[in-house]
C-alpha cells in the first residue's frame, strides 16, 4: 500500500465520528469529505426558499428540511446534507438514530463557486440512484435563476428554468409553484468570480 494512501472508512464509523463531529462532512466510497462554510447570501436563499416552500407545502404531506437533514443513498455509499430535502408521506430513516433519510422526493442545491460543476455533474448523478427522487433544482445565488430536473412517468428527466424576480417555477413532484421573489427576498446577489465569468463567455 502506498504511503500517501487513504485509510478506508467504514460507513459505520462514518456515522460514529459524524454523530460526535463539530462540523459536517460527507462521506463516499471509504473517504470523508469536510464541508465548507456556506457565503451570506447563499445562506438567506436557503433560508428563504425553505420557508416558502414550506408555506406552499401546508396541507399537502409534505415537509421541507434545511441542509441539517443527512442523506443516504445506499446503492452508491454517498451520505450528505443538500441544501433544502422535501420528503412526502412517512419518512424512512436510517437507524434508531433518526437522523438520517433516505426516501427525499425533492432535493433543492443553492450553487456556488465551489460547489456548481459537482451538484450539476457528479451529485447529480449520485442522486439519480435514489428510488424515490421525483424533482432535483439547482438555485444560482450569482442570477435570479431557478432550474429544476423533474423525473416523469417515462423515466426521462425533463428540464425547466424560470429567469427574473417576477417568474416562477412549477415543480411538479410536489404540485408546488415557487416563486422566485420568495427565493431570492431580500438578498443582494454577490457577484461571480472572474475565473467563472470566464468559464461562461
Amino acid at each position: 500500500m502506498s504511503a500517501n494512501a487513504k485509510p478506508f472508512i467504514s460507513q459505520e464509523e462514518y456515522l460514529r465520528r459524524e454523530r460526535l463531529a463539530d462540523y459536517k462532512s460527507e462521506y463516499y466510497q471509504g473517504e470523508i469529505f469536510a464541508m465548507a462554510g456556506a457565503s451570506f447570501a447563499h445562506n438567506i436563499i436557503n433560508s428563504s426558499t425553505t420557508t416558502a416552500l414550506n408555506n406552499a407545502l401546508r396541507g399537502k404531506g409534505c415537509h421541507a428540511m434545511a441542509n441539517d437533514m443527512r442523506v443516504h443513498i445506499p446503492e452508491n455509499s454517498l451520505y450528505t446534507y443538500p441544501d433544502i430535502t422535501v420528503v412526502c408521506g412517512k419518512a424512512d430513516l436510517q437507524t434508531d438514530a433518526f437522523d438520517t433519510l433516505l426516501n427525499p422526493t425533492l432535493i433543492v442545491e443553492v450553487l456556488s463557486d465551489s460547489t456548481e460543476m459537482y451538484d450539476r455533474d457528479t451529485k447529480f448523478q449520485l442522486y439519480r440512484s435514489i428510488a424515490s427522487l421525483r424533482e432535483y433544482v439547482l438555485v444560482s445565488q450569482y442570477k435570479y435563476c431557478v432550474q429544476s430536473y423533474f423525473l416523469n412517468d417515462r423515466n426521462e428527466w425533463v428540464y425547466t428554468d424560470a429567469l427574473g424576480l417576477e417568474s416562477s417555477l412549477y415543480l411538479a413532484s410536489v404540485d408546488v409553484r415557487l416563486a422566485l421573489a420568495d427565493v431570492y427576498a431580500n438578498v443582494e446577489l454577490p457577484p461571480r468570480s472572474q475565473h467563472h465569468e470566464a468559464l461562461e463567455e
